[in-house]
């Protein structure tokens, strides 16, 4: 993987991680497209610094969110906030249990599998398409909907699955509020991202011999960048449009990735 690689790369993240179309999955289609040659490891490793880079915009977005949320918390009541903070701790159970107990499983998937994410492109647009279907509603996510959301937010660590699409669509189906779902899905991984860093940090994963450090740099100014402007349009998008545009959008990708897969192998 080249400079422009991980430009065009760090971009494709940035602005995916926020629509309902799968980043990783896009990605490992990117990778694949450019001839990424990478080893599965050297390969996640890329896709954990760009997420690292969009959870930073995502904190730059949601900054009076944050600083409300941890105001309340550091009072020590059980207030709005505070379970509000309890919930996304409860959430972050399944893709942990994943994360600790099946990551070398997990970083094979990311080795340019085009077939996996096409029909796990298709999964999403299924996903997208039924949540597009139900009512709206005011409902505030409850604490055994965090727990379920978190499954499914466990189950999109899977290259092709949308993370957001397959969290917003499972809170939705829940009889959520759209909006807060959307708000609740972006602020979830979070805590998720920063504690992979660390873990891989302790690990000793994340090192200068584990690739091309401006690679990496160049991935993640590029995903923080454009994950900013995403993040930012897609909070207003959310409110108004039909999350079935993203379920036709991820069946047209999903065909020909699928598509691609079998041309590639004959």
């Amino acid at each position: 993987m080249d400079n422009l690689d991980a430009l065009i790369l760090g971009v494709i993240q940035g602005l995916t991680e926020f629509l309902p179309v799968s980043s990783s999955g896009h990605l490992e289609l990117g990778k694949a497209i450019l001839g990424d040659t990478s080893v599965p490891e050297e390969s996640l490793m890329f896709t954990v610094v760009v997420h690292f880079a969009t959870a930073l915009s995502t904190i730059v977005v949601f900054r009076k969110d944050i600083v409300e949320i941890l105001s309340g918390l550091f009072s020590f009541k059980w207030n709005e906030e505070t379970q509000f903070s309890a919930k996304i701790v409860l959430s972050m159970i399944p893709a942990v249990i994943v994360g600790l107990f099946f990551e070398e499983q997990l970083e094979a998937l990311f080795g340019g599998n085009i077939m996996l994410v096409g029909c796990m492109l298709l999964v999403t647009a299924v996903l997208l398409y039924f949540a597009d279907r139900a009512k709206d509603t005011q409902k505030n996510v409850t604490f055994s909907n965090a727990f379920i959301i978190g499954v499914s937010q466990a189950v999109a660590m899977i290259p092709g699955i949308s993370r957001s699409g397959a969290t917003i669509s499972t809170s939705v189906l829940l009889g959520n509020d759209k909006s807060k779902a959307a708000r609740f899905s972006f602020l979830m991984v979070i805590p998720l991202i920063f504690g992979k860093i660390a873990k891989d940090l302790m690990d000793g994963a994340l090192t200068t011999q584990t690739g091309n450090v401006s690679v990496l740099v160049i991935g993640f100014v590029a995903a923080f960048v454009a994950g900013l402007v995403a993040c930012t349009w897609m909070i207003k998008l959310v409110k108004k449009s039909k999350l079935s545009w993203f379920a036709i959008y991820c069946l047209i990708v999903g065909v020909i990735a699928i598509g691609f897969s079998i041309y590639n192998q004959a």
